[in-house]
Formats: structure tokens, sequence, C-alpha cells
């Protein structure tokens, strides 16, 4: 009799749980499921979303489980996500309050999930009874506009080093000595080694741009009363320069040359340098003269005050006439090769005609600023690399390879690899800013914008400067808006380079942190410096979208597909558009 009651109540267990599934199934077309976003977007090569479950009061029977089911599907291919399960022992109040869970979910994105459809179904089970529900859609496709990223790269060159201005380098000539209250050049200084050295030096006609005299005296009453002797000293050295240029015929490059006269008159400090040299007195002897010095007074006062000390005589003797001078120095022009010289020289080293040692490492890397050709630049370069280990010529090496990517996409890969061999060599000799700004590209061209945005964080944090600091912020801007960074994607690209590209990729930004109208103004600078950057308006109409702004949308659209044709196949899938794809005005502007 057991057995007969315990088969009875299993029996009556599965006909109970026969008749719950089917039940629940039937109010699961009441359950309530919100996506957001929706439709979905993707966002750093990631779709992620949540999803809000909201059962029926009373669905959820005792012991019962009512899974909800989600996947992702596209083509012939579809992604199951995690299951939200709704378990009846969870939810005790399930007869007057709506079981609710909502859940994150994420995927990772690829190309051909732009066209597809998330959908659900309900599997509602008790024991090793299931019971499936039909899939319902809940979001259709994706919303890719993050992809519209342009990848930017840029040719960050080191500086060559080489000063291509007009240099000064002083020639000192030896002092003239003269005579106790006397301003006359002697014959004996003018036949010396130095007059010889002056002569010389003016008969060889070096461009010359200054030519400065200082005349001094000694701290004696002789010298000092004649207050014009330190000037006249002066003088008689600009007037025996101005006859020997005559002499030598000088004719109008006299006139190009300025003579500054520079008379010291009561002023120790001639004498203190001399003092501090001289070795005829001990240090003792030479801290009494100081210390009249230091101790103030009139010139004359402090010079008779050293008449009193037992070692005036030898120093009276010894540096007093050294201190009746003319000095003289001249700033003549650095003799230099002309830019079309150290042209013409690089081009007959990459040639092999003239040896390397023609031109110096710094005259080299100059010159390949010398021409605007990619070819010749990477030659000069080439050969600047051979002239010992210097890591700008391997940087910049590597930056006309990254230019040259830039020109030409087709053969951007195999030009990306040649720059990141030099770049690797430079980086091994110098971690400089330029060096990462390089990598940073390079890592660009190479679709690696997670590595391109460590590099070109690692330039700017590293004090690049100017032209290049601009370069690499469109860089990094770029890397920042494949990172989902879209404010700080927005900040860099507000610092770079003013260029359509650089434009186009802030006005991204921009729509990406939802600041539409800004977006706008963006765009429409991109095309002002691009008219025919087909994808500037494409952005500009999914801003006008988000607006709500028809007219915006059709508008730019149409100046979109007038420059690109391809992008009216994009138009008509994007959802960017779904609002406006049933107008007329719509369909006009993609046919």
């Amino acid at each position: 009799m057991r057995k007969v009651v315990y088969s009875f109540l299993i029996a009556g267990a599965l006909t109970l749980a026969g008749c719950a599934l089917p039940t629940m199934v039937k109010m699961s077309k009441d359950q309530q499921l919100t996506v957001t976003p929706n439709p979905l977007e993707v966002h750093k090569d990631t779709v992620a979303f949540d999803m809000a479950a909201n059962l029926p009061v009373k669905m959820l029977k005792k012991g019962t489980v009512y899974t909800v089911n989600t996947f992702y599907k596209s083509g012939s291919s579809e992604v199951a996500l995690d299951p939200i399960p709704f378990k009846a022992e969870d939810y005790p109040n399930s007869k007057v309050e709506q079981p609710k869970v909502t859940k994150s979910f994420s995927f990772p994105y690829q190309p051909s999930m732009k066209t597809g459809m998330l959908e659900v179904e309900g599997v509602a089970s008790k024991g090793t009874k299931s019971k499936v529900s039909p899939r319902l859609p809940v979001a259709t496709g994706l919303i890719t506009t993050s992809k519209l990223v342009k990848p930017v790269a840029f040719a960050a060159f080191a500086g060559h080093g080489y000063n291509n201005q007009e240099e000064l380098v002083p020639v000192i000539i030896p002092d003239f000595i003269f005579e106790q209250g006397r301003s006359v050049l002697r014959t004996s200084e003018i036949r010396s080694a130095k007059g010889k050295e002056l002569d010389a030096f003016i008969a060889s006609k070096n461009a010359t741009r200054t030519v400065t005299i200082t005349g001094t005296h000694s701290p004696e009453g002789a010298e000092r009363i004649n207050s014009r002797l330190s000037p006249d000293r002066a003088a008689a050295i600009e007037k025996f320069y101005r006859a020997q240029m005559k002499k030598y015929d000088y004719m109008g490059k006299a006139d190009s040359i300025n003579f500054i006269l520079k008379p010291i008159i009561q002023d120790w400090n001639e004498f203190k340098t001399e003092l501090s040299k001289y070795e005829g007195i001990s240090s003792e002897e030479k801290a009494e003269y100081l210390n009249i010095i230091n101790a103030g007074g009139t010139f004359e006062s402090q010079e008779k005050e050293m008449h009193k000390l037992k070692t005036y005589r030898k120093v009276f003797k010894d540096i007093y006439p050294i201190l009746r001078t003319a000095k003289t120095e001249i700033l003549v022009v650095k003799d230099k090769k002309s830019d079309a010289e150290i042209s013409v020289l690089s081009k007959q080293v990459t040639q092999g005609s003239v040896s390397a040692d023609t031109l110096s490492f710094e005259e080299m890397m100059y010159a390949a600023t010398l021409t605007p050709s990619l070819e010749e630049k990477a030659a000069i370069y080439g050969a600047a690399t051979k002239k010992g280990s210097n890591w700008n010529a391997h940087n910049n090496l590597g930056a006309v390879y990254i230019a040259q990517a830039i020109e030409n996409s087709g053969s951007a890969a195999a030009l990306a690899d040649k720059a990141l061999a030099q770049l690797e060599i430079a980086a091994k000799l110098n971690e400089a800013p330029e060096v990462h700004a390089n990598l940073a590209s390079v890592n660009m061209l190479k679709g690696n914008a997670y590595a391109a945005y460590n590099h070109a964080s690692k330039a700017l944090n590293a004090g690049l400067r100017g032209e290049n600091a601009a370069g690499v912020n469109g860089v990094k801007g770029a890397a920042e808006i494949v990172k989902a960074q879209y404010a700080a994607a927005v900040s860099s690209e507000s610092a770079a380079t003013d260029n359509a590209d650089n434009l186009f990729n802030k006005g991204l930004a921009q729509v990406l942190n939802k600041d539409y109208q800004n977006a706008m103004t963006s765009f429409k600078e991109a095309t002002a410096k691009d008219s025919n950057l087909a994808i500037a308006y494409y952005g500009a109409a999914v801003a006008a979208a988000r607006l709500g702004n028809a007219d915006g949308v059709v508008s730019n659209l149409t100046s979109a597909v007038g420059s690109d044709p391809s992008l009216k196949e994009a138009a008509l899938s994007d959802l960017e558009f779904a609002k406006f794809s049933a107008s007329e005005s719509f369909r006009n502007a993609l046919k």
C-alpha cells in the first residue's frame, strides 16, 4: 500500500509541474525587459549594456526557476551571454511584488556584428522538467560611431644641432703696453709679436663685426690725474687698426666694422686681477692691499694708503706697468658653408662621390632639412647614422619613414616596420621625447592604439614641446578615442596640430562625450581645412541626428556622399539615422 501511495504522490507532483511551467511561459509574455543603451553601442572594442528584467507578479511558482537567456545574433553566428536566473525561493514575496534584476553584459565587438539583433528566451524549469519560450528581440543592431576614428600619425624630427645663423667668434689680441703717463703706441709694441699678430689678422680681411678696445691706467697720481689716458690709449689702437685697413685696401668693408672704445678710469678691478696672479709678495701682503680697497674712500686716498705699505715699490715696479694698457677683442664672423654648398655636398656624400668627412655630423643633419624630398631626406639621414652613434640620426630616419607611410597608405605597414627598426636603435641610445613620439605613431600605424597612447604620454611627460608636442597630441587623442576616454581625447585634440584629421577626431570625441553642439563646430572647422573630407560631413550628420536636427542630417549627408559615394550604404544601415530614415528628404539625400 505504501508503494501505491508514494507512486501517486510522484505522479501528482509531475502533473503539477507540468501545469506550472506552461503557465510561467505564458505569463512571461508580460515580462518587462529594458536594455540600455538601445540600440547597443560599441566602445573600446566592446559592446556593453545593462538589462533590467521585471517578471509579472505570481509568475514564479513554488520550487521553480525562470531563466532569461540572452543572445546577440548576427547572420548565422551568435554570442550567448550570461543567464539571468530567477529562483522562486529567492523571491518569497513574488505573489505580490514583481521579481526584479538588473544585470550588466558585455561581449567583444567584431565588424560583422554591426547588423544584428539582441534576443532573449525564457526557460521555466522545475527539477528536470523545463519549458522554453519563443525568442524575443529586445534591441536591434549596433551603433558603431566610435569606430569612425581616424588613425593619426606624425613624424617628430629631432634637432639637427647645427647653427645655420651667423656666429661671432672672439679673437683676443694680447695687451699693448703704454709708458707711464703717455698714450702713444710705441714702435716696439707695433713690431712685437702681438703687433704682428694684429697686423696679420687685419691683413687676412676676416669678416668682422666689432672691435672692442679697452683702455686702462695704473692707480698712481701721474696716471690717475690725466683722465684722458684711458680713452686716448684705446683711440691709439683704433687709429692703428684703421691705418692698417687702409693699407690692405678694405674699401667698403671698413664701414661695416663697429669700433667700441671702453675707457676704464679709477677702477680697482684690473689691479685686483693682476695682484691675485702676482707671485712677488705673500698672500698676507696681498691682503693688506685688498683691505685698503675694501675699506672704501676715494680712489686717491686708497692709493696714498698703499704708498705706506712696505711692498709698494715692488708692486709699483711689477704690477703697475701692466695696468697701462689697451686690450683688444675682435668679434669675427665664423666661416661657414652656405646652404647651397651643404646641399650639394650632402648629395655627393650619399652618392659616394665625396668622403663622408666632407661634412660634419651636424651639417649632414642640417642638410636633410634643406630638401623637401622624403627620399633625399632618407638618404641623408641614412648617411648620418653611419657617422657615429647618434640617436637623433636614427630617430629622424625613422621619422622620414613615418612621413612616407602617411603619404603612401599602401606601403604603410612595410614603412612602419622600417621606422620601428630605426627607432628601437634610437631608444637604446637615448629615450628622448621625440623617439617616444615617433614610437606612438608607429604603433598607431600598426593598429595598436594602447601602445601608441603609452608612448605619446611618455613623450609629453618628458617635456616634448612645440610642433612635435602638437603632433603627438593628435596621435594621443586618436588613441584615447579607441580607449573610450572621450573627455581626455577632446583635451588632447584641442592641443593637437590644427589640421582636418585632428579636428575631425576632436568632433568625434565630442559626439561620443555627448557635447553635440561643439562637435558640430569642430566638424565645420575640419571641412574648412579640407572641403573633401567626407567623413567630417558624416560626423556632422551624426551630431545633427543626436540633436534632433533633421535639416542638419540631410544637408551634411548630402555633402558626405557627394565627396564619397561609399558613405551612402553606410548611412542607410547606420542606426544613428533610424529616426530620419523614413523621411523623403533623407532618402533623397542618399539617392
